[in-house]
């Protein structure tokens, strides 16, 4: 083996070996007794079946994650992409086809893997939890539009991608960069009112206590509501959640339908004020710059390996190409991407404690907050107990004692 093949095989091994540390530190740190700051909300039936959950959860995932690897390893050392190359370079007329032939058939043969998988998951562990109202027809539907989209948006970007790496090897990272950039946030624009609705019906909140308390909010706080949803999540599960998404006349906010069902208007608002906290702290457009910034690092590393005949030659193939250096690539950049994931977690835990003290002062409600918290943590069986480093590492919110704890330092405002 070249030093290329061990480094891709041990990278392999010691990714799953971090995910099979990461579960068994969590199913470790489960148990116990009740938290003191969840009585009330949590009863202890209930967070015994979140343990199990857990558990379920994370057993699923790691045979997942074993047969993804297993997958990946036998199809490099087999010299599986050597055949599927040779065999794009004979059906196709250039590069730039062979690339989109050969990572459209990897893309397919990942899904047909993928979603026997997921389909349980869904089907069986939520199910079996109360959660899942996903029908088989929704689920089918839901995997076509996806296919449907990568192949309307993915393939010509990708084609952008190899056409400008094969012309300009060393300089195209940049080209690459713009292009990205560009489409990156082109699509956060368009989301919202494009792609989103092709999965979920987003419709106006309707006249009532809740809308006029929401729009109450937004004009004492100076927030211009271009648009407030309900989505039916509801179609697919019984968890709720909200989010923003969007920029200008095309910027968002969408309340779960399951949400409006379990929490009061006072918490509500306190969900929306949090989401309004993320805006004002320009916590979106400073993620966004983030993103780009290591995404052009990336493409510029990326660049260092084009034409690299013994990368391409560790996966088996027998020429070098654009396409077969990214994907060698995308797998030796796994340690890269895991450091990176850590410090974008760090800020963006960060954010959270903001956006949620943002919501606790403007409100005057931190109770509202804390409220709504619970009772979304209890709805969806959240692990209350999480391992430390598994927080550190790859938590994007901080686990929800520690925001119970920082919510309670606000004081709540006379009404």
């Amino acid at each position: 083996m070249t030093g290329y093949a061990i480094a891709v095989a041990v990278i392999i091994i010691l990714d799953f070996l971090y995910s099979a540390v990461s579960g068994i530190l969590n199913l470790r740190a489960s148990g116990g007794k009740l938290p003191e700051e969840i009585s009330g909300i949590y009863d202890e039936a209930r967070y015994a079946r979140s343990q199990e959950y857990l558990r379920e959860n994370t057993v699923f995932g790691l045979w997942e994650e074993a047969v993804s690897k297993i997958i990946l390893t036998a199809l490099i050392f087999s010299g599986a992409f050597g055949f599927l190359d040779n065999f794009a370079r004979e059906v196709t007329s250039g590069p730039v086809t062979a690339g989109l032939f050969f990572m459209a058939s990897l893309y397919l043969l990942s899904k047909l893997l993928y979603w026997p998988l997921a389909a349980y998951h869904t089907f069986v562990i939520e199910a079996k939890y109360g959660f899942n109202r996903t029908t088989p027809k929704t689920f089918a539907l839901d995997a076509l539009k996806g296919v449907a989209l990568t192949a309307v948006i993915g393939l010509p970007i990708l084609a952008l991608v190899l056409w400008f790496f094969g012309k300009y090897p060393q300089t195209g990272w940049l080209y690459v960069w713009g292009a990205l950039s560009a489409v990156s946030v082109f699509l956060m624009f368009i989301a919202p009112v494009v792609i989103m609705p092709l999965f979920n019906k987003f419709s106006p909140l309707a006249e009532g206590p809740l809308r006029s308390a929401i729009e109450s909010y937004a004009a004492a706080n100076d927030f211009k509501i271009q648009g407030v949803y309900s989505i039916d999540g509801s179609k697919r599960s019984t968890k709720a959640n909200a989010f923003f998404t969007g920029f200008g006349k095309f910027r968002r906010i969408a309340l779960f339908d399951t949400l409006m069902q379990k929490l009061s208007v006072d918490e509500l608002v306190s969900v929306l004020a949090h989401e309004v906290g993320h805006f004002k702290k320009k916590h979106i457009i400073t993620g966004l710059i983030s993103s780009l910034l290591v995404q052009g690092v990336m493409l510029y590393l990326l660049s260092f390996f084009i034409g690299n005949w013994k990368l391409c030659a560790a996966l088996g193939f027998g020429e070098s190409s654009v396409y077969a250096a990214l994907l060698g690539f995308s797998i030796i950049y796994t340690p890269v991407n895991l450091a990176l994931n850590v410090v974008f977690n760090v800020i963006s835990r960060r954010h959270e404690y903001e956006a949620d003290a943002f919501a606790a002062k403007t409100t005057g409600r931190p109770d509202a907050l804390s409220g709504a918290l619970k009772k979304l943590a209890a709805e969806n069986l959240t692990n209350l107990t999480p391992h430390p480093f598994v927080v550190f590492a790859e938590y994007s919110h901080p686990p929800l004692a520690d925001r119970l704890k920082h919510l309670a330092a606000f004081p709540v405002k006379a009404q």
